[in-house]
């Protein structure tokens, strides 16, 4: 094609000589996809930032095709200068892709079929991309697996390279699901600057806490994990330290590494000023914000009360995530540095709920600690403190913590002084507060004091983002696995009326997740608690099951599934696997078991 530029050997040597680092790391990744590919009429090929290829290897009988159509080092493949092709089009789109025959833009690379993916720095810059070229007949659809596969690798040593702790000044957080999984490269990983802004970040790290690479060096950590950023930097100089356990802003837990090649300076931990504070694209507010209209509007009026003098009141079903929401406007907000103090009102004794919130002196009541108490209240000083069923406090309660709204000062049980404290305070109830007030169980006063701004949390079976619920809580689950789910059963998920709400799903997908076998893909019936499941099969539409008895245990149900999907499929067990949504392998296990048809 007239007019392609194409590199001369000493420019592709200059080339290489800028980008010695990505290629050092990629060669070796390469070469191990060469063994993976071998003999399948292919090439593994490293391309920079700009298109222009800088390494290539792989079957020499597929080389001679390959030079013919330019698909050699020093050659530029963008788009500008072929149109429509793998390499191209991942980089210019920022994802990974296969381009199969006639889609190439040129008619002369129709024999091709490419897989390609892009590959950044840690910091979030595009590098370039990696490539699987080979003729079309002989492509495998997992090849674009093992590309992007092979770019984790390749991002992941750049990453640890960019951010080795022996020089890198911040610190570095190895993050996963579950604990055998840090130090693998399904890990991932994260370097924080001394001022607590994200300085770097793999693909993984991105995925678990629900960022995107525009957010690295844009956000802090106190946007996505609930923990200080002094209490990591203490764990990271325990040598040989467990991992811990860590919390997003989401409510989701992660295990922890934190690694650092020194102790920072005491004033990185000083609170931003409030005038300093400006809410990040890709905050926890906008985290939590998934496509439902009704809590979209809620985040957005919250954002403009966040950091204002405003007392928030959160309304909703039990497990709607009034909580959730009540942490991603902190961490949103001008308070972020300072604590998040949650008191459950009706989770405690009405004898213990005094003590709690407002603090008291040393043997101020029988059982009392020897050193007093602050109270909660006190502890979220400068902070945000959040009392959930505040509906459910008790009328004596009620007046006293109208005193402390009104004066802004609290006084410990026992006597002593009053002490003034700062905090913004959200409220959250599953209570009609204005019906309490009725029945006289809430102080109508109080409750004037607490709803400066009341905001309605919709239910689970009312938000139109129940698909991206659902898919983005089974990621964090299993992040390790692309699961997909049976026909037929999402649509009865999306139809269940979820009376818990975000809590009942969260914990309907634990165990489905618990209850799928290694090489399971697809979630069906069988991983399903087995109430909900009854409670499924009873919704309208769902499929009439064969007039025939069916057993009613699970290993007998397990049995019959088994019989019917190989006689479906005429002995084909591989048919019958992905019948089943399971891999061909349990199915060999579950037939090696007694009373399996053989």
């Amino acid at each position: 094609m007239s007019g392609v530029p194409h590199a001369s050997g000493a420019q592709l040597a200059r080339a290489l000589d800028m980008q010695r680092e990505l290629v050092a790391h990629a060669r070796p990744v390469m070469e191990f996809l060469c063994e993976q590919t071998r003999d399948s009429d292919s090439l593994v090929i490293l391309a920079g930032a700009d298109g222009m290829l800088l390494h290539a290897s792989g079957d020499s009988r597929f080389m001679g095709r390959a030079e013919r159509v330019a698909l050699r080092p020093g050659a530029t493949w963008s788009e500008q200068y072929r149109g429509t092709n793998a390499i191209g089009t991942a980089l210019a789109d920022d994802r990974a892709l296969v381009v199969h025959a006639q889609e190439h833009f040129l008619e002369r690379n129709s024999f091709l079929t490419c897989a390609a993916a892009p590959i950044h720095a840690a910091d979030g810059r595009l590098l370039g991309a990696l490539d699987v070229s080979g003729d079309h007949r002989g492509y495998h659809r997992h090849t674009l697996g093992l590309v992007r596969s092979a770019v984790r690798i390749i991002e992941h040593r750049l990453f640890e390279t960019k951010h080795d702790p022996r020089h890198w000044q911040g610190l570095r957080l190895r993050l996963h699901a579950q604990p055998e999984g840090l130090g693998t490269v399904t890990e991932g990983l994260l370097a924080v600057r001394d001022d607590g802004v994200l300085a770097g970040a793999s693909v993984a790290a991105l995925s678990a806490l629900g960022l995107q690479w525009r957010d690295v060096g844009a956000i802090r950590l106190d946007a996505v994990l609930t923990e200080p950023l002094e209490q990591l930097w203490q764990w990271s100089q325990k040598p040989g330290a467990a991992a811990r356990v860590v919390h997003t802003v989401a409510g989701q837990a992660l295990w922890v590494k934190a690694e650092s090649g020194r102790l920072p300076q005491t004033a990185i931990f000083t609170a931003v000023p409030a005038r300093e504070h400006i809410a990040p694209v890709g905050d926890a507010l906008s985290r939590i914000d998934t496509g439902d209209a009704v809590w979209h509007a809620a985040v957005e009026r919250a954002r403009k009360v966040a950091g204002k003098p405003i007392a928030l009141l959160l309304q909703g079903e039990s497990g709607v995530g009034k909580e959730v929401f009540a942490r991603a406007v902190h961490h949103s907000g001008p308070r972020s540095q300072k604590p998040f103090v949650a008191v459950n009102c009706a989770a405690l004794p009405e004898q213990l709920i005094e003590a709690e919130l407002f603090g008291y002196l040393p043997g101020a009541f029988t059982g009392a600690r020897r050193e007093g108490a602050p109270g909660r209240i006190r502890e979220a000083e400068g902070g945000t403190l959040f009392l959930d069923e505040i509906g459910d406090m008790p009328l004596a309660l009620q007046a006293r913590l109208l005193r402390v709204l009104q004066d802004r000062e609290v006084s410990p049980l026992g006597g002593g002084k009053p002490v003034a404290v700062d905090f913004a305070l959200v409220c959250a109830t599953h209570r009609r507060l204005a019906q309490e007030i009725e029945a006289g169980r809430f102080r109508e006063d109080l409750y004037y004091r607490l709803n400066g701004l009341t905001l309605q949390l919709p239910a689970l079976r009312e938000r139109t983002d129940f698909d991206h619920l659902l898919d983005s809580q089974l990621q964090a689950l299993m992040p390790h696995k692309t699961l997909a789910i049976a026909a037929g059963l999402r649509e009865r998920l999306r139809a269940y009326p979820w009376p818990g709400n975000m809590r009942q799903l969260s914990s309907v997908l634990r165990t489905v997740c618990a209850l799928l076998e290694e090489d399971d893909l697809v979630i069906d019936w069988q991983h399903l608690p087995d109430d909900l499941a009854h409670v499924l099969r009873q919704q309208p539409g769902t499929t009439p099951e064969p007039s025939e008895d069916l057993p009613t245990d699970l290993r007998s149900l397990s049995r019959y599934s088994i019989a019917r999907a190989l006689q479906a499929c005429a002995g084909n067990y591989s048919e019958a696997a992905r019948m089943l949504g399971i891999g061909r392998s349990t199915l060999y296990r579950k037939l090696r078991r007694p009373g399996l048809p053989g």
